[in-house]
């Protein structure tokens, strides 16, 4: 019988440690491997020839397996330590830590209750207790380690809704601003909140949230009867690295009653350094804060952390005891982290960040942000002073967005072309990585220093290559929704209808007319219809101020209809008025962007329209 047989998974302690040194010694020789580019693609169909294939019924050699591994799986995937690697937000991770993980991995820690983890959890509360003094927040604050800062913006905002709330109400709105994460989207839609439940605001010309902008919504919901729950402000967007004014937003939230979320996935960091907290002003104000450890900290994939401002609401909202767990209730001071967040069944990530931070000692961290930020300044320098680049955004906490003009070239779906083909060209040279944005309608590369292991000549060789060499080919840029729009902006010039199918818009589209003084759209509504005037004329006013003139040919509505993240987007962000007899083709959200799938013509003119920030909102 099979009870009488031993261990078939089993395997000795000399076998154990032979199988670690060799597995760390691929491991360091990979990671040590300056030869190797900072990101090498692959297709399906080619991983499929490399690694596809039954499991075997029989054991193979481990040493075969890390051959493969070596050969077929490790070089296929982005080397976020290169020193060359600035693209996304970087993860450059620390060995002490990985260690932390294999630790944590191999002992198969169970950290959701004390009873099975009191070591474990203990450390944990060590970790949280450093984040809570970096950031200046009270004592009697609590919060959990997360996979990352999408699990984080999630459980804040379920915490703040169980809080302010209790179940799900059709009137509770959310706030955020079109530099938010998407992760917000997506916490929003799986939590329940409909379309017109998410307002997502502009932000001004610094690509921050404005207090007055975030009253003014607040006013509108209130007087049609909804209820501001939760504002997300950034503590360094993902985008540009801006930060919203922390300070300001907390006390208008407190003031209505609104809970006040920090998202400092990408930035919160930064406060270990004086500079750092310069720029993060406030963030000890706000009601939950989400940190990315994974990010400034430099620790491995996954880590993530939301901090409450009032411990004691996490637990509320999600604490529940089934009886096959009341054997592991907490006593006294004990604190189950499962009673904290979304996993019942979750690893210790603390013990990753505790070994690293004390390895090391917190000036060498300190020493490694600021590092990174010295370089931001590099790169901000350079594109400043070369008659080749054109800043697009100001520099924020490591992150720098910018273009090449290519000699003060004009058009702009030319500059966007030529452009994105650098960012390919600089991929295929292997010298480094970058990534791409796209800021007031036009495309931006945008560089992010995060890593520890980068040095000046880094971002100088990467800066050289960006400004001096052809761009590869590329079939198209991928125009997708647009973050900056410009309500004043928002009409098809005379001379482009030629290019666009008019009859097939006719045919599409509901025919409608309106008497001068009518309102077609209102500041702040949830509606999402699209508008091209066919005979008359409209006027665009925000908070009764003129803002633009509209007659025949020219469109509006555009920015509610055009998605932003998850299925939400903008409010109306102007009032459209019709100021002489006027006849208007409408379209619904689904049916403009199925006109803009099959009509080229009509998506670049919208996208290209949906411009420059509007300052006045």
């Amino acid at each position: 019988m099979a009870l009488d047989k031993a261990d078939p998974l089993a395997l000795d302690g000399d076998t154990m440690r032979d199988l670690a040194r060799r597995t760390v010694d691929l491991l360091v020789d990979w990671l040590n491997d300056a030869d190797a580019p900072p990101l090498r693609r692959a297709t399906p169909a080619e991983m499929r020839t490399r690694l596809s294939g039954p499991p075997p019924d029989a054991p193979q050699a481990f040493d075969e397996l890390l051959a493969q591994l070596r050969a077929d799986v490790l070089p296929f995937m982005s080397r976020v330590h290169h020193p060359g690697f600035f693209a996304f937000v970087p993860g450059s991770a620390t060995w002490p830590a990985a260690l932390g993980d294999f630790i944590a991995s191999a002992s198969n820690i169970f950290a959701g209750s004390w009873m099975e983890s009191a070591g474990p959890s203990q450390v944990e509360l060590e970790v949280l207790g450093w984040f809570k003094e970096w950031l200046g927040y009270p004592s009697e604050a609590g919060g959990a380690l997360t996979t990352g800062g999408s699990a984080a913006n999630m459980t804040a905002l379920a915490c703040a809704r169980e809080t302010l709330a209790g179940w799900m109400d059709d009137r509770l709105v959310v706030y955020v601003s079109d530099q938010g994460h998407s992760s917000l989207a997506r916490a929003a839609r799986i939590l329940g909140f409909r379309r017109e439940q998410v307002r997502v605001l502009p932000v001004d010309a610094m690509y921050r949230l404005e207090p007055r902008t975030l009253a003014a919504a607040f006013d509108a919901d209130e007087a049609e009867g909804r209820k501001p729950l939760f504002v997300s402000a950034s503590g360094g967007a993902t985008n540009t690295g801006s930060v919203d004014p922390l300070a300001d937003i907390a006390r208008l939230c407190r003031e209505r009653g609104v809970w006040m979320h920090a998202d400092a996935a990408y930035g919160g960091f930064a406060v270990l350094t004086a500079r750092g907290r310069a720029q993060l002003p406030g963030i000890e104000l706000a009601d939950s804060v989400t940190l990315d450890p994974h990010k400034w900290l430099f620790q491995p994939f996954e880590c993530g952390c939301l901090l409450v401002r009032d411990g004691r609401l996490l637990r509320n909202a999600f604490e529940i005891v089934p009886d096959y767990l009341r054997d592991a209730v907490p006593e006294d001071e004990e604190i189950n982290f499962a009673d904290l967040g979304l996993q019942l069944t979750r690893t210790s990530r603390a013990l990753k960040v505790w070994l690293s931070v004390r390895s090391f000692g917190l000036d060498a961290f300190r020493n490694a942000i600021d590092r990174a930020l010295d370089l931001a300044a590099l790169a901000h320098d350079r594109v400043e002073t070369s008659e080749e680049f054109e800043l697009m955004a100001p520099s924020s906490l490591g992150i720098v967005c910018f273009r090449r003009r290519f000699g003060g070239l004009e058009d702009e779906d030319e500059l966007d072309r030529l452009n994105a083909g650098l960012v390919t060209a600089l991929e295929r040279s292997g010298i480094g990585l970058v990534s791409s944005t796209r800021l007031r309608g036009r495309y931006a590369i945008r560089i992010c220093v995060l890593n520890h292991a980068s040095s000046r000549d880094d971002v100088e060789r990467v800066l050289d290559f960006l400004e001096s060499a052809e761009p590869a080919a590329v079939n198209e840029v991928m125009l997708r929704y647009e973050r900056h729009p410009d309500v004043a902006q928002t009409h098809v010039v005379h001379d482009r209808l030629g290019s666009i199918d008019l009859d097939q818009l006719r045919r599409r589209g509901t025919e409608r007319r309106a008497e001068p003084g009518e309102k077609l759209v209102t500041r702040w509504d949830s509606t999402s219809d699209f508008f091209v005037i066919l005979d008359g004329a409209v006027e665009v006013t925000i908070d009764g101020q003129r803002v633009a003139e509209l007659s025949a040919g020219e469109f509006f509505g555009e920015l509610a209809a055009l998605e932003w993240g998850a299925g939400f987007s903008y409010p109306r962000l102007a009032t459209v008025t019709a100021t002489e007899p006027l006849r208007v083709l409408v379209f619904p959200a689904e049916a403009l962007a199925e006109l803009m799938r099959e009509m080229p013509a009509l998506e670049s003119e919208i996208r290209r329209r949906a411009g420059d920030r509007l300052l006045r909102h």
